[in-house]
């Protein structure tokens, strides 16, 4: 028996049913995402051959999915982070190196709930499919924000969300040009320009909120006043609903009315079919989003005891190193995509995944917020809103042509260099960051105690 009808017994489907499901595959390779395809540019296949000869069948189908799941990634080096930072947590090693191992460990883990999303949507449909990867698309971003929610540090949850925003547009898509222009100096790249003015026009929109609860404070001359602060307040939750119905019909215009505008970045790309089965992908997915929300509470716990042992700030921490860590096989992804002379899809990785973060994560962490009566605005600070600021107008400048070279990747790279090396020396006192004494435990432990 080989592999493929591994996925076949456990779903319970006959020739007929195969055949409609290759339709459908079709279907859904329509509207792949941008990140789903980066993504899998770091995917490696394996060889099913190697565990047929078990004798047992759903050992035969756990080993398989074993495979392709834990080592169907070029990442899966990075595995034995995740034991390591249990085992350095339930020890009680140093925190830094509890933080570092978490940080680690959550690489390959984002990049195989991309890949489990994917699988899912295979057997769902090109619809859910693709509501799938509108809401998961950034997973790991999403949990760790939850947890800084939960444990009341919104200065980690503000600082970690802009720099996904930042490193989408100025990082991903700077090296992405850069590369691909140097690897394609005699070739004419182009792009659609449809899809980004989409995402511009959004993240546009996104700034707008952003800036609105900034200029209000000093507008109103109250400064931190009670008046002040509760008006910002109310102002970002209506912001933060106004954001997220701008993004179901973002969803609604790449889904149904304007899908063209999304599939012409993956019409030569080779159809796939998936490689487990729906209700393996579905455990395998429950499970690794439970490590995930593991270590992202680890990450959360311990980001000052890292930032003081290695004397970087955690504005620096949160900005630049968890957005690349929690995206790095989608950088990856994108850069190769880009030496391909493949810009659609680069363009999408980055901007696709900066606006769901800007128009979906960042509101819905506000709502989540209000209802757990945790007081989080929309007000960045005059400096981390300056930096979203420029980093969405340099972007949509340099996208306005539907024309790329290397040189305007050098440009959005240097701007992030820039940005970086502000926020390095950016050290926030301590005793200026919320405290945490009325923090609550932590959801695992309360769970195992």
């Amino acid at each position: 028996m080989n592999y493929q009808e591994f996925t076949d017994v456990e779903n319970g489907e006959d020739e007929s049913k195969n055949k409609s499901l290759g339709k459908e595959t079709t279907s859904w390779n329509g509207i792949r995402t941008a990140q789903n395809m980066s993504s899998s540019m770091v995917r490696k296949k394996s060889e099913p051959m190697l565990v047929s000869n078990v004798r047992f069948q759903i050992l035969r189908q756990f080993l398989a999915n074993l495979k392709e799941v834990i080592l169907g990634t070029k990442l899966a080096v990075l595995f034995p982070a995740v034991p390591l930072a249990i085992v350095a947590d339930v020890y009680k090693f140093g925190r830094p190196w509890i933080f570092a191992l978490s940080l680690i460990g959550l690489t390959p883990l984002a990049e195989r709930v991309s890949f489990l999303t994917e699988q899912i949507a295979y057997y769902t449909g090109p619809t859910v499919g693709g509501l799938l990867n509108a809401t998961c698309g950034n997973a790991t971003e999403l949990i760790i924000s939850l947890f800084a929610l939960y444990q009341n540090k919104i200065y980690v949850l503000k600082y970690s969300l802009l720099g996904s925003i930042i490193s989408n547009l100025l990082l991903v898509l700077g090296t992405s040009l850069l590369c691909g222009g140097l690897a394609n100096l005699k070739k004419q790249q182009t792009y659609d320009r449809k899809q980004a003015d989409v995402n511009s026009l959004l993240l546009l929109l996104g700034l707008l909120c952003h800036m609105l609860p900034l200029m209000f404070k000093y507008a109103v001359g109250g400064g931190e006043s009670s008046f002040s602060a509760e008006s910002r307040l109310n102002l970002s939750r209506a912001s933060s609903i106004v954001m997220l119905l701008a993004y179901l019909a973002y969803i609604f215009f790449q889904l149904k009315t304007h899908r063209q505008f999304f599939e012409s970045q993956q019409e030569d790309e080779d159809e796939e079919k998936p490689v487990i089965g729906f209700w393996s992908a579905f455990t395998w997915l429950v499970g690794m989003t439970v490590i995930i929300a593991m270590l992202s509470e680890y990450v959360v716990g311990t980001i000052e005891a890292a930032s003081e042992s290695w004397g970087i700030s955690v504005s620096f921490i949160s900005i630049i190193l968890l957005p690349i860590v929690g995206n790095a096989a989608e950088h990856a992804g994108s850069i190769i995509f880009a030496f391909k002379n493949k810009l659609d899809i680069s363009l999408g990785v980055a901007l696709g995944s900066g606006t769901q973060i800007s128009m979906f994560v960042v509101p819905l962490c506000v709502i989540v917020a209000w209802i757990m009566r945790i007081q989080m605005d929309l007000d960045f600070n005059l400096l981390e809103t300056g930096c979203l600021a420029f980093a969405i107008l340099v972007t949509a400048f340099t996208l306005q042509d539907g024309t790329s070279h290397y040189m305007k990747g050098v440009i959005l790279f240097l701007c992030y260099v820039v940005i970086g090396a502000c926020f390095f020396v950016h050290k926030v006192p301590a005793n200026q960051f919320p405290t945490n004494l009325g923090a609550k435990p932590s959801i695992f432990g309360v769970l195992f105690m």
